[in-house]
């Protein structure tokens, strides 16, 4: 039996996919911005959790999907939440990866900046980001990767093209660890609007079952 697959746009996922533990797809969307009204999408994203996440949550079990999108402290209590979680990120336009990096970085220093948070430490665990995202090229069909273990607040960041060899960075900064989930999970300060609605249309369902 393989695996059923979900389509974004065009983009294949997994439904499943194992770790350490079988992680389901909870939810899935685009990063894109709109230039002269056309709408340039940039990559695919899909969130695999653990589906214990649940568990976590009972407290917003009498909220619909809508409510659940506009909840940032829903958003909070997800990423908090102490089960594995992996995001897949799957390029559909071409970029240079040192693009990805700053963008990333620029995103994760903001809200640690605006949380207090910015130190030495947290600016060489970015320099570090960025410096691996340099050399990159984020031709079509290239991933990325974000795995954040259940118990340890670090994070493993892969990067996979085709015809070369997969490539790691392991950050250990938990303020910035925290802060990439929130780049990508963050409800209404997330990065992608549409993968935030089908989080909550995936978890609402999921809390009244």
């Amino acid at each position: 039996m393989g695996t059923e697959v979900v389509l974004v746009d065009e983009v294949p996922f997994p439904s499943q996919i194992t770790t350490t533990k079988p992680l389901s797809l909870l939810g899935h969307g685009i990063t894109d911005i709109e230039i002269h009204f056309l709408q340039i999408k940039f990559t695919a994203i899909g969130v695999y959790l653990d589906p214990e996440v649940v568990s976590h949550l009972q407290q917003w079990k009498t909220k619909k999907a809508n409510e659940l999108a506009e909840d940032d402290d829903f958003f909070d209590a997800l990423i908090s939440a102490p089960v594995e979680k992996f995001l897949r990120v799957v390029v559909i336009k071409e970029i240079k990866g040192s693009q990805y990096g700053v963008q990333l970085e620029s995103a994760v220093r903001d809200r640690l900046a605006a949380d207090d948070k910015y130190e030495e430490e947290e600016e060489e665990a970015l320099e570090k980001i960025v410096e691996f995202f340099q050399s990159k090229y984020f031709k079509k069909d290239s991933t990325i990767t974000f795995h954040f273990p259940a118990t340890s607040a670090t994070a493993e960041i892969s990067f996979h093209t085709e015809g070369k060899e997969e490539s790691k960075i392991k950050v250990e900064n938990a303020n910035v660890v925290e802060n990439i989930k929130k780049w990508y999970l963050g409800g209404t300060r997330g990065v992608s609007p549409s993968t935030i609605s089908s989080l909550a249309n995936t978890l609402s369902a999921e809390l009244t079952k």
